[in-house]
């Protein structure tokens, strides 16, 4: 067995995905060697990562002066759409291995709807509709913010037969409603005689801007709390991973388990650290379970190349998550306000990032026209 411990997840049935996309790293074969070197199995894209990579190279210039010899009239969001497109496309061909030899599990590649369009239902879903037509890859994810307005596009797209990222949670009430939507999408597609067998679907689960929001709060007040730092995020995700397992022994699940459907697998986002004082891995260290994925961004993933614990402990210290989150409610700590604000800022902070990403793009167009 290999002594690489991103290799060794597989052995617990969890997937590593890269949280991160660059032109430079598809086209140089970096991802390839990730892919065979670390057993890497998925990848996601966030408009943050878009805007780091596109306005941090050149990397994009020449395709960008194609498209805009085609047509100089195109505006900043139609060349990012058309730019972002080839590197998904390149990526989940790189990928496609990994999706035909796990018969459809994982070998996905993520992009999310325009931020902007987070209070927008019906624009969230043609827009899903439309990625999902000119990507044109059985390994495509879509990423939808799971806000309100959210859930009817994932029950929507899923319907579809679109495979959904179900992004941007925060907390347990809000992962159960989104698998429900994801249900009820398969249910409507069965309903309607179609395949279910060929859909796949994770919902994202932030952890460590949870305990970066609740240890600000804990530090706000005047007892002693520190024994609570940095445990929030953990159980609150392994509560959420009870009721994954809770629902996928379900009676309602079984007629689709029968025809064919994946259970909807609980991701683990935002697993680089905030606080220093923690050791790099402790997110993916401490959640490492069945059926689950864990997307990496590249410092923490080339941390835990070197230094990652692989064990089972995702069902471990169940009695402990539930008291923490007992303590804070003891504390009138309202988890659910703070999670209910991350999600608003998570929302904000994509937008945020659209918006300069489509600035920088603009300027890039005027100085190469």
């Amino acid at each position: 067995m290999s002594n690489n411990p991103l290799v060794q997840l597989a052995s617990f049935d969890q997937s590593p995905w890269y949280d991160n996309i660059q032109r430079a790293m598809i086209q140089h074969g970096e991802l390839t060697r990730l892919i065979d070197n670390d057993g890497l199995k998925g990848m996601t894209s966030n408009p943050a990562i878009f805007q780091k990579a596109m306005t941090g190279s050149s990397d994009y210039d020449e395709s960008l002066k194609q498209h805009l010899t085609k047509n100089p009239d195109q505006d900043a969001k139609t060349l990012f759409y058309h730019l972002a497109i080839e590197d998904i496309q390149m990526a989940a061909d790189a990928f496609l291995g990994v999706y035909q030899q796990s018969k459809g599990k994982d070998g996905y590649v993520s992009i999310e709807v325009s931020p902007d369009l987070a209070a927008d239902t019906k624009a969230s879903i043609a827009e899903g509709l439309d990625l999902a037509k000119r990507i044109d890859r059985p390994n495509l994810m879509i990423k939808v913010p799971a806000t309100l307005e959210g859930l009817p596009v994932i029950e929507a797209l899923t319907a579809e037969g679109i495979n959904v990222n179900a992004t941007l949670l925060f907390s347990v009430a809000r992962y159960l409603a989104v698998n429900e939507a994801y249900i009820k999408g398969l249910e409507t597609r069965l309903a309607e005689g179609k395949t279910i067998d060929n859909i796949a679907s994770v919902a994202s689960f932030f952890v460590s801007r949870v305990d970066s929001a609740v240890d600000a709060v804990l530090e706000d007040i005047s007892k002693n709390t520190d024994h609570l730092k940095s445990k929030t995020a953990v159980a609150n995700a392994k509560v959420a991973y009870q009721g994954f397992k809770t629902f996928y022994a379900s009676d309602r699940f079984a007629p689709l388990q029968a025809a064919g459907a994946q259970p909807q697998r609980l991701l683990w986002a935002s697993t680089g650290i905030k606080n220093p004082a923690l050791k790099e891995t402790f997110y993916v260290d401490e959640l490492i379970g069945a059926k689950t994925v864990s997307t990496i961004p590249p410092a923490t993933f080339d941390a835990f190349r070197s230094e990652g614990v692989v064990a089972a402990t995702l069902e471990k210290g169940l009695t402990q998550a539930e008291e923490t989150l007992s303590q804070l409610t003891a504390l009138n700590i309202d988890l659910t306000a703070i999670t209910d604000e991350l999600e608003t800022q998570g929302v904000k902070l994509f937008a945020d990032a659209f918006d300069q990403l489509l600035t920088a793009i603009q300027d890039k167009k005027q100085s190469l026209l």
